[in-house]
């Protein structure tokens, strides 16, 4: 994860994950009781929210430099609104595909905890459970000890093991590819952040190990497990898991772009291996199937009850009322209320949103990661789409 996202989720203002100068290919995560919050009277709604919508999105293109933004918006009747803005080219000057696809990084994190919650709720995997008892001896290192690390710490980033997006390079590794293992032996090279249980702290190491528990335990490869359980079920006809060495998107996609530093200039940077994200940030989708993904896991579509109200069982990240929970993140509304859903950055992309107990949903990208700044203008298009 990028140390800006870090930053970000430590100050309770980012539901996002990536990785430090990294491929966050892992990207932005990061959750509590929910209160609903009051509804302009649909009529009102459907008016206004197209004109805030789009509104926002030019913003993000004229102001903050985004090359190309889009957003897919689904109310609680099941009416969806796509829109873009800007280019997706930025060599041709090619429209944005409604609803292109896009790397959705951390948002990926989510796909996991929802494996791993459904093994639970089948008695394969338990919650409480240490780490060794899966994968017995794998987790040792300066203070790291997977004796004393659990299931749940993994899912909640409460496990104190050190972020191996930290010591990537975005460039350096973009044409890399990286098996599970040697994400996870590039952390272990490093002393633990703190004791287990302490503290909060964002790693996409965690999902890593949880990916690695859930291959373990059903002898399938994660992806497949992903597909079979959530992505076939659900109907997710746009997203999936890149195949090693797949180094493309497969359907009409706006270009991604990447600064190597603050204020530098854009590169395109579409074509990468994401391998160093895999269960932390390596999917692919849309705007529109990552609000069919939320809403048919808070609907209760993808686990049983007792699952899901662990994963809604969450942690403070910061001082503004953003929430942790098992791969999910609450963050309040403006108007009134949270929702639930997690964010994503990964080199040339960034996504945020998420749905509502009472059926809205939203989802905006990004053609590149901004600035802190803008991140926030994202986010505030997120609510716009929610409360409008």
């Amino acid at each position: 994860m990028r140390e800006q996202t870090r930053r970000r989720l430590r100050s309770s203002s980012r539901q996002q994950s990536g990785r430090r100068r990294a491929v966050p290919a892992a990207a932005a995560v990061v959750v509590g009781v929910m209160a609903m919050g009051a509804l302009a009277p649909p009529a009102a709604a459907a008016a206004a929210e197209p004109d805030g919508v789009q509104r926002r999105l030019d913003a993000l293109v004229r102001d903050d430099g985004v090359p190309a933004a889009l957003a897919s918006v689904r109310d609680r009747a099941g009416r969806t609104r796509t829109y873009t803005a800007g280019v997706g080219d930025l060599a041709t000057g090619s429209k944005v595909p409604k609803d292109g696809q896009v790397r959705i990084g951390s948002n990926t994190k989510t796909f996991t905890a929802v494996v791993v919650l459904q093994l639970v709720g089948e008695g394969r995997i338990g919650l409480d459970a240490t780490v060794d008892t899966y994968l017995p001896g794998l987790v040792r290192g300066d203070g790291i000890d997977g004796r004393r690390i659990t299931v749940r710490q993994l899912l909640q980033h409460t496990s104190g093991l050190p972020d191996y997006g930290d010591q990537l390079d975005d460039d350096a590794v973009r044409h890399r590819y990286f098996e599970p293992r040697e994400l996870l032996d590039i952390a272990l090279r490093h002393k633990a952040d703190f004791a287990p249980g302490t503290k909060w702290e964002y790693s996409n190491t965690n999902y890593v190990l949880a990916g690695l528990i859930v291959q373990q335990v059903t002898g399938r490869p994660l992806a497949e497990e992903m597909d079979r359980r959530i992505i076939q079920p659900v109907g997710l006809r746009h997203t999936y898991f890149p195949t090693p060495g797949d180094m493309t998107i497969r359907e009409p996609h706006p270009e991604g772009y990447h600064r190597d530093s603050a204020g530098g200039p854009l590169h395109d940077f579409t074509e990468m291996d994401p391998s160093p994200g895999w269960a932390a940030g390596q999917l692919i989708s849309t705007n529109s199937d990552l609000n069919r993904f939320f809403t048919a896991l808070l609907t209760g579509h993808l686990l049983p009850a007792a699952q899901l109200a662990q994963m809604r069982t969450t942690v403070p990240v910061g001082g503004s009322g953003v929430r942790y929970g098992l791969g999910i993140v609450s963050r309040p509304l403006s108007c009134g209320g949270v929702y639930w859903g997690h964010g994503g950055d990964i080199p040339g992309y960034e996504t945020r949103g998420g749905v509502t107990d009472d059926g809205r949903a939203a989802s905006v990208a990004v053609t590149s990661i901004p600035s802190e700044a803008a991140t926030e203008h994202v986010e505030s298009a997120v609510d716009t789409a929610l409360c409008h």
